[in-house]
């Protein structure tokens, strides 16, 4: 029995981006479009009615801008469930960093090719990211202001798990954890899965952001 398409949602205040989007979407038998907000407190709204897996989500639209309806989304009961995709026409932008304290799984410029951001929803689904960690450093270097060194944040993390956070917050992929640990990649991602619970973090991008702001990594 084949699994269920993909159910995906698409918020976007400019008519002939979305057309284009739609077109995309409604030609992947993987997929389907669940629905469509022209403005941030309208994918709210449509959140709350048909959960989507992933929401295409345009940072900056009238009424509600993409980043609160983010946060909105997240924190709502259920909400978590969605996997939310900023996008952007500037790669970068002080925007994505803000979208990526609010718990979005990933950004794509609105120049991305079809095939990447088809692959991107399939990868945010998985429970991947879609931004790079070097490339989040680089965000957050330009337009945070991270405060004086606070191990104490990690107070929670056992000796074990703060290792895994310090090569996740470096980039690092499971993989490369495992070997660096000597570790099997079923325990990284295990012990990622803590860290990221004991922080009240959503995801490794906001690992690096919750690393880079509390000024851990040396």
């Amino acid at each position: 029995m084949s699994a269920a398409p993909l159910r995906i949602a698409l918020a976007d205040d400019q008519p002939l981006f979305s057309a284009g989007l739609k077109m995309i979407l409604r030609s992947q038998p993987d997929m389907d479009l669940v629905g469509e907000a022209v403005n941030g407190e309208a994918a709210v709204r449509l959140v709350r009615e048909t959960r989507p897996d992933v929401l295409l989500m345009d940072i900056r639209m009238p009424v509600m801008d993409g980043i609160t309806a983010t946060r909105t989304i997240l924190a709502s009961p259920g909400g978590a469930a969605t996997k939310v995709i900023v996008l952007t026409t500037i790669q970068h932008d002080e925007a994505v960093v803000r979208a990526i304290q609010a718990g979005a799984a990933g950004f794509l410029t609105k120049d991305t090719t079809p095939d990447f951001l088809l692959a991107a929803i399939r990868t945010v689904h998985s429970g991947h990211s879609v931004i790079a960690p070097a490339i989040t450093n680089e965000l957050l270097r330009d337009y945070t202001t991270p405060s004086t060194g606070n191990d104490a944040v990690l107070a929670d993390l056992s000796g074990r798990e703060r290792d895994v956070f310090l090569l996740t917050a470096k980039g690092l992929g499971n993989a490369e954890i495992a070997a660096s640990l000597v570790l099997s990649e079923a325990t990284v991602k295990s012990h990622v899965g803590s860290i990221l619970a004991k922080l009240k973090l959503k995801n490794r991008i906001q690992l690096v952001a919750f690393a880079y702001e509390n000024h851990v990594l040396t």
